[in-house]
């Protein structure tokens, strides 16, 4: 096709350039739009903290101070202004006091979400990894009812989970990709009776999306049932994936009863034979993760200890954790 003296080649080029300038625009439109509301809620919640420190009402959530301003706020100005949007606008002001602090990269369900968070480490935390991880508003919430952050805070020490909270999860060797437990209730399984590993890795695969947001930032789904032939002899890992940022193989092997010693041998022949034959150049070794309905510790620490591969044994649970119990707990490391 010609156009005009220009041939076909140039004038793609000409539209890609427009879309692109189309595409930037629109992109910057939406930010700004999303910035101005932000700052906007910012200063609802500013004007009614200065209200009340003027010697009027606490603007708790139940106070007739906040009753009639939502009433008064929809008559004037429409939807946005429900009692419980604007308790959200105040707390908003409370916990971000400098609004330079507040990023644009979040829209404000995402704040919404986050603000229902009591504790102002988690809230942090969450805040980071969902700018990290570019969370969705329903991804943010699953983690935060999962209580992803209590749960990597217990593998940690104070300095440890004042970090996770400034900085969000940082990944750099292994363990920084493992948890234990790992929450599967998504896959809506009940608790008894116990489902087959075939099963239960197919239910895995038919939700693979949420699964891979339980596994964390920079997984890649390689594959199932990947097999290794020895001696004419097949095996099977059950799941493959590979991390970006680790640059490597990560095995996880399905047990739906106690992880037995004998599962932890069986990963680290996975192991072996993956670092000889299906490592590249620019791979590191691969990392196992026995993943089981329940373990024994003492039998974990005995199985493992001398292996030089990465190999780590953790849980699962088909339903959400206790998170008060899970509170609890990291209150503790912080007191310490």
């Amino acid at each position: 096709m010609n156009i005009g003296n220009r041939n076909t080649d140039d004038y793609l080029k000409l539209i890609d350039s427009i879309g692109i300038t189309i595409e930037t625009a629109r992109h910057r439109a939406v930010q700004a739009v999303n910035n101005e509301l932000l700052n906007a809620n910012w200063a609802v919640g500013k004007y009614i903290i200065e209200f009340e420190q003027n010697g009027n009402e606490k603007a708790d959530y139940g106070s007739s101070l906040l009753t009639n301003l939502s009433k008064d706020l929809k008559s004037r100005f429409g939807k946005g202004f429900s009692k419980s949007n604007v308790y959200l606008m105040r707390q908003f002001y409370l916990k971000y006091p400098k609004f330079q602090s507040v990023t644009g990269k979040l829209t404000w369900t995402h704040y919404a979400e986050i603000l229902g968070v009591s504790d102002d480490h988690a809230r942090g935390f969450y805040e980071k990894q969902a700018i990290n991880e570019n969370w969705s508003v329903r991804e943010l919430k699953r983690q935060i009812e999962s209580s992803l952050f209590e749960r990597l805070a217990l593998s940690k020490d104070k300095a440890g989970v004042l970090q996770l909270s400034k900085e969000g999860l940082s990944i750099s060797e292994a363990k920084d990709i493992v948890k234990d437990p790992y929450i599967l209730e998504f896959l809506q399984i009940p608790e008894e009776p116990r489902m087959s590993e075939s099963k239960l890795e197919q239910r895995i695969i038919d939700n693979l999306q949420i699964f891979l947001l339980e596994l964390g930032k920079g997984f890649s789904f390689v594959g199932r049932q990947y097999r290794i032939t020895l001696d004419n002899d097949h095996y099977y890992v059950d799941l493959v994936f590979y991390h970006r940022i680790l640059k490597c193989f990560v095995l996880i092997d399905l047990k739906t009863k106690h992880v037995k010693h004998q599962d932890i041998g069986q990963m680290n022949m996975y192991l072996n034979y993956f670092k000889i034959e299906e490592n590249t150049e620019g791979d590191n070794p691969p990392i196992g993760i026995v993943l089981g309905a329940n373990k024994n510790d003492i039998l974990v620490e005995y199985a493992i200890g001398g292996i030089s591969n990465k190999i780590f044994v953790s849980k699962y649970q088909l339903y959400l954790p206790d998170r008060r119990v899970l509170e609890e707990k990291v209150k503790e490391i912080m007191t310490k």
